[in-house]
């Protein structure tokens, strides 16, 4: 697609379909990894064309409105993400992260 403007719109419908599907009907259609892409994708051509960013967009909320019959649930120790690792490297910051979080005496800062 040449059209950023387009892609972008594209992009945006097709992520809010399947936050749909995943947060309210609990019934993905694609794999998180698919579902990362398409949203990294979108923070890219948002990047490049920031005058084109809107409150709306994917990028600027988190998630979406969960099904109703999850009850909200309020952790102790923050929860930590992945934070979308698509490498080795990622995962390995990621090992260091919870290690740290959890005083592991063999992380070195």
């Amino acid at each position: 697609m040449s059209d950023p403007a387009a892609e972008i719109e594209s992009l945006r419908t097709t992520i809010r379909k399947h936050d749909y599907k995943y947060y309210v009907l609990s019934a993905p259609e694609i794999s998180d990894t698919e579902y990362d892409r398409l949203v990294e994708r979108l923070k890219k051509l948002e990047a490049a064309h920031p005058q084109l960013v809107t409150p709306e967009s994917p990028t600027q909320r988190v998630g979406a409105q969960p099904a109703p019959h999850f009850e909200q649930v309020r952790h102790q120790i923050p929860m930590l993400s992945l934070g979308n690792a698509f490498d080795e490297q990622s995962l390995r910051d990621f090992n260091r992260r919870v290690r740290q979080r959890l005083g592991d005496p063999e992380v070195v800062e």
